[in-house]
């Protein structure tokens, strides 16, 4: 019998270079016909098209006339981050002495006192040395890009954010902000041909709206439907108003000499060639219908829907119409029942970076603590499905987020637990029932609206109506414990003397894992331990008959590493 020689065996699988072609990429194809057009991808004079798109000459000439700029920050959302490069590169070549290195040491000190404009380097120093700008992409910017990133920015000692694309206008606290919204390319004989199509009564009310960087257009799509015979037309444009001091927009030329402003919703002001009068938003609500260029966002989407009497958007990619299904409002009058008897309401902070966000959080708790219930605050990043059922304690959520992209509306019941809006939950929490139907975001409205409320309805703790028991109106199920902190206690608990005295060193354990109440306060901590089947590791000595009273003996573990430890030495 012939001895075959060993050989070891494989331990991997072997994979040759072919195995991972398709992690590379032969040449770097990226699709930019939805903004620029489809013979701008791959034509030879892009750096054209894209300087064109974002007015990077205006871009230039501010940079110049602003030289206390000297570490600028570009944020970009996801769908046009393939540019970022190209902006560096057009943004170093026109600015002198400009560079994308990291931040060193010896630029982070500072050499004097900041002037008035907010920049980290006084303004008295630029004349007098060579400047040398900085320039940073920034990134993770995937969670509502239409605001600005303030964090970002101060992780480098950001001077100034240039942000890019859609943009929600909401004023930030700290840092000066430069829009750059972008002219994205579009057919308006397409649009005007499935407008006809969607309206063929040219006596409809109709209002044109768009995201901001398509609202370049509407000016010129407006005067295109009057021509065709379309008289009860409103166009709308961005809301410069709503900016604050700090920022500035790139590249706004509309001009509406011709025309008249006769109303203001949010972040876009309203014209009409003929001079109406649109007295509130009920009046809009009734009579107009809204044809919105692009898909909004489903915060933004809902609101649009609360605005006007029918929505239809225009995917100028696609060139379709789409009439819905839409968001709907009676989905949050659930939520907003859900809220009533919750008795532990997680607030998400989503922004930390707009205009009376901090406001906002102390007054949302001191209405949650003045109606008796519990609280917790979150900041997890971008929320998911995932993060948010960790938190299993939490009844529903409160979201704290810019109104176009920062908050969740969870039209398909992914999340654990109902989301609602900070002013959802001041109707909650209002001592009659209340529901308006509408959808506001803005912090500043909803602090207004809280104060009104706490000044017209003080609390009276005395009533017969506190101790009224209630009921979920959404299972019908009565509730014990919605307002946990109705009559707060503070105790301190002593070991009973028969426990202390009692052999069983369980018996403390056994006694206040089964209290509810601690005083005349509801333990809701305790209530949910004992819904759950298991409660942790070491809790189990309900079931557990051979529990150990006394624990384990203490001995001494071995020493040593695997090849040898301490015993199989030999001396």
């Amino acid at each position: 019998m012939s001895e075959s020689p060993l050989v070891a065996p494989s331990l991997s699988t072997y994979q040759a270079e072919d195995a991972f072609a398709f992690h590379k990429y032969q040449e770097q194809n990226h699709n930019r016909s939805f903004y620029l057009g489809s013979d701008s991808g791959q034509s030879e004079d892009l750096c054209e098209h894209i300087s064109s798109f974002y007015s990077v000459e205006l871009l230039v000439d501010f940079f110049r006339q602003n030289p206390q700029y000297k570490r600028i920050t570009l944020q970009f959302p996801d769908h046009l981050i393939m540019d970022s490069t190209l902006i560096v590169q057009l943004l170093q070549k026109a600015l002198p002495n400009s560079s994308t290195n990291v931040l060193s040491a010896e630029s982070q000190k500072d050499e004097g006192d900041p002037c008035s404009c907010n920049s980290k380097t006084p303004c008295s120093q630029v004349s007098e040395q060579p400047i040398n700008r900085q320039i940073w992409v920034l990134a993770d910017t995937a969670y509502s890009p239409c605001c600005v990133d303030e964090v970002a920015c101060e992780h480098v000692n950001g001077d100034i954010v240039v942000h890019f694309g859609d943009a929600c206008l909401n004023a930030v606290q700290r840092l000066p902000v430069l829009y750059c919204f972008g002219k994205p390319y579009t057919d308006l004989d397409k649009i005007v041909e499935k407008f006809q199509e969607r309206y063929p009564d040219k006596e409809t009310y109709v209002c044109l709206m768009a995201d901001i960087p398509y609202s370049y257009h509407l000016k010129q799509l407006h005067s295109k439907l009057i021509d065709l015979g379309f008289a009860n037309i409103l166009s709308s444009d961005v809301n410069s108003k709503m900016l604050g001091a700090k920022a500035t927009i790139i590249g706004k030329s509309a001009d509406h000499s011709d025309e008249y402003l006769v109303h203001t919703l949010d972040n876009r002001e309203i014209y009409s060639r003929t001079n109406l009068k649109i007295e509130n938003d009920e009046y809009l609500q009734s009579t107009y219908e809204l044809f919105h260029i692009t898909m909004p966002d489903d915060p933004r989407l809902l609101f649009l829907t609360t605005k006007f009497k029918a929505v239809t958007v225009y995917h100028p990619d696609q060139n379709v119409l789409v009439q819905g299904p839409f968001p709907l409002m009676m989905r949050r009058y659930r939520s907003m029942h859900v809220a009533r008897t919750a008795s532990t309401i997680g607030i998400l902070v989503n922004t930390l970076s707009l205009t009376n966000t901090r406001e906002l959080l102390a007054s949302l708790i001191n209405l949650i603590r003045e109606n008796g219930k519990k609280h917790y605050v979150f900041v997890v990043g971008k929320p998911n499905v995932a993060k948010l059922a960790n938190f299993e304690a939490i009844d529903i959520w409160c979201i704290l987020g810019c109104g176009q992209g920062g908050i969740i509306v969870d039209q398909a019941n992914e999340f654990y637990r109902p989301i609602i809006t900070p002013y959802e939950l001041m109707l909650a929490l209002q001592p009659e029932i209340t529901w308006t139907g509408q959808w506001v975001v803005d912090f500043k409205n909803v602090l207004n609206q809280i104060d009104a409320a706490s000044n017209t309805v003080p609390m009276d703790e005395g009533t017969s109506e506190e101790h009224m028991p209630e009921f979920d109106p959404v299972t019908g199920k009565y509730v014990s414990t919605s307002r946990p902190l109705r009559n707060i206690h503070h105790l301190n608990i002593e070991a009973p003397q028969e426990a202390a005295d009692s052999k069983d060193s369980t018996a403390l354990v056994k006694q206040f894992s089964g209290t509810m109440t601690i005083g005349s306060t509801v333990s809701t901590s305790a209530a949910y331990l004992q819904s759950r089947q298991w409660t942790g590791l070491g809790n189990d000595f309900k079931e557990d008959d051979d529990y150990e009273v006394d624990g384990a003996t203490v001995v001494e573990g071995r020493t040593g590493v695997a090849r040898g430890y301490q015993y199989d030495r030999t001396l």
